[in-house]
């Protein structure tokens, strides 16, 4: 072999070995290795970005409880989703920015690129055409308020035509109450407000709803009786995260390991409790088939 040859071969290796550092750490030397069409698509990916400008931006929605607070005295933000979002933004050491929004701007915001993640979305097949979603944070489960005095443990219980059931036309909570308990006496309302008003006044003997509005709702007015999830069946909603649609899935995947971690040890219920303790919620009072 000549000089020449030995020559040629060391600075291959060399090459070779600057190209496998910078695969490995993702330095500098990457984007000197890749052409300004593949540097274009990096500085694209959410995650590079967010690395990149130290800025997380999320969607934040005044008032919905026990996902978002805002202290209007101080500004500053509280609840479940804040609470993720802190942690993710400290582990990757990146600052937050609040864009106020709603639950369906929310998806708006993400195709626009005003967002890099909407929290508390629904994933449901007309918005997957649209954004990727994480995987679940936690089923959010469906159930019924009480009267005191009132037994339920599964649908069965309250699927009888003396068991008189309010809930809000056109929601959710009415869709699930005809769909589990249809025998019942169903009374649908205009509002939640109303649905309160009927249950408040002994009109009805429970209201279908999700865990949440039963449990915030209760702990405003005890009155109001115990709130149950009622099982045979289980019925869910599931509830997640959202990202931007983008060919490079590191973000969402990121972000469905960070959550699958974080439920696994518990975290994510005792975030969970926290914020609805900004409801009044006891820890006592949140059911322990809450699978979270």
């Amino acid at each position: 072999m000549t000089t020449s040859d030995e020559s040629r071969i060391s600075e291959d290796r060399r090459e070779a070995l600057r190209y496998a550092l910078a695969i490995g750490s993702g330095a500098a030397i990457a984007s000197s290795l890749v052409t300004p069409a593949h540097a274009q698509s990096a500085a694209d990916n959410t995650l590079d970005r967010i690395r990149s400008t130290k800025v997380m931006r999320i969607a934040v929605l005044p008032g919905e409880l026990p996902y978002f607070n805002k202290d209007l005295a101080t500004g500053t933000w509280s609840g479940f989703s804040i609470e993720m979002a802190n942690d993710i933004a400290k582990l990757l050491d990146v600052k937050l920015e609040y864009v106020e929004s709603t639950y369906g701007n929310s998806i708006l915001d993400l195709q626009a690129n005003k967002i890099d993640l909407g929290f508390a979305l629904n994933p449901t097949p007309q918005r997957a055409l649209v954004v990727d979603f994480t995987n679940l944070v936690f089923p959010h489960p469906f159930g019924a308020m009480l009267k005191k005095g009132l037994e339920a443990r599964t649908w069965a219980d309250v699927n009888k035509p003396e068991v008189r059931i309010a809930v809000d036309v056109g929601s959710a909570n009415e869709a699930v109450a005809r769909r589990f308990a249809p025998n019942a006496t169903i009374k649908s309302m205009k509002s939640r407000d109303e649905v309160m008003l009927e249950m408040a006044s002994g009109r009805v003997d429970c209201v279908v709803n999700a865990l949440v509005l039963g449990l915030t709702a209760i702990a405003k007015n005890p009155s109001l009786g115990t709130y149950k999830i009622l099982a045979s069946p289980s019925v869910t909603v599931a509830s997640g995260c959202a990202v931007r649609r983008e060919p490079d899935k590191r973000w969402r995947d990121f972000l469905s390991v960070w959550i699958d971690y974080n439920r696994g040890i518990g975290q994510m219920r005792e975030w969970f409790v926290k914020g609805l303790a900004l409801s009044g919620v006891k820890p006592e009072d949140v059911p322990v088939e809450l699978s979270i």
